[in-house]
């Protein structure tokens, strides 16, 4: 049976690295320029195709039911999940689990990108994999000259200003159902732990590069930065709601 595209967005953060603006607000309905940062991820599942969005919250539950209601403003179905005692990353899928199709998308609620869910999670459903991580590039370039030695101090090799490059995870996440056999009920588990499992027993998780911004809003500076991108380039961050996304599952 075909299922409306659904994402449960993580929006229960304390957002304690952003002191002193979630003194007034909850880290979700932070403003980056004069919109909330989870109503432009929002925003964006709802351009993407996403008609069933699923909030987890916690002690601002409230004021995060009041701005955002039932989704209808936004046209999408907004329901909530709310922790008694905190589960991290991926311990709260089984609070919902009725409420999940076959194939879904986890992701943070304070980080601006413009990256394309829909593909993402179709291209999840394609690969067979049970998770899906979003990526991005990033390049560390040390100032220094480094140096390689041996054990008797003699140089090996010398590197003027090397750069090494890596990989991130964006906080968005692609699943399959099958997953929640891997993450125990009632206890807080976070992602990293759960990758940890899969690779332990080497099942494959798949990644999915984005090569375009992502900004992780965890600091006043992060906020900056994501304000800057989003004042020059508003119409990329927030498109017209016009796409739809073909049911998976």
């Amino acid at each position: 049976m075909s299922e409306r595209a659904c994402a449960f967005v993580l929006a229960g953060g304390q957002g304690s690295r952003l002191m002193p603006f979630t003194t007034v607000l909850p880290k979700p309905l932070i403003p980056v320029c004069d919109v909330p940062i989870c109503e432009i991820v929002i925003r964006q599942l709802r351009h993407a195709g996403f008609s069933r969005i699923i909030l987890a919250v916690n002690r601002h539950e409230n004021l995060l039911k009041s701005y955002f209601g039932n989704g209808s403003k936004f046209d999408v179905d907004i329901t909530y999940s709310r922790e008694t005692t905190p589960l991290g990353t991926v311990g709260p899928l089984h609070l919902v689990a009725d409420r999940l199709p076959e194939y879904f998308l986890v992701m943070n609620g304070d980080l601006l990108t413009d990256f394309d869910y829909a593909e993402f999670l179709v291209a999840h459903a394609a690969s067979g994999c049970d998770l899906t991580i979003a990526t991005c590039r990033r390049t560390h370039r040390i100032s220094d000259g480094v140096i390689d030695i041996d054990d008797d101090g003699a140089v090996v090799s010398f590197h003027e200003k090397p750069a090494h490059h890596y990989f991130v995870s964006m906080g968005v996440y692609a699943m399959r159902r099958s997953i929640l056999e891997r993450i125990p009920k009632g206890r807080p588990i976070g992602m990293d732990q759960l990758v940890l499992s899969m690779l332990g027993d080497e099942s494959r998780v798949q990644t999915h590069l984005h090569e375009g911004p992502w900004f992780d809003i965890g600091c006043p500076e992060d906020l900056e930065r994501a304000a800057a991108a989003f004042s020059e380039r508003r119409d990329d961050f927030l498109p017209l709601p016009d796409a739809t996304l073909e049911p998976i599952g």
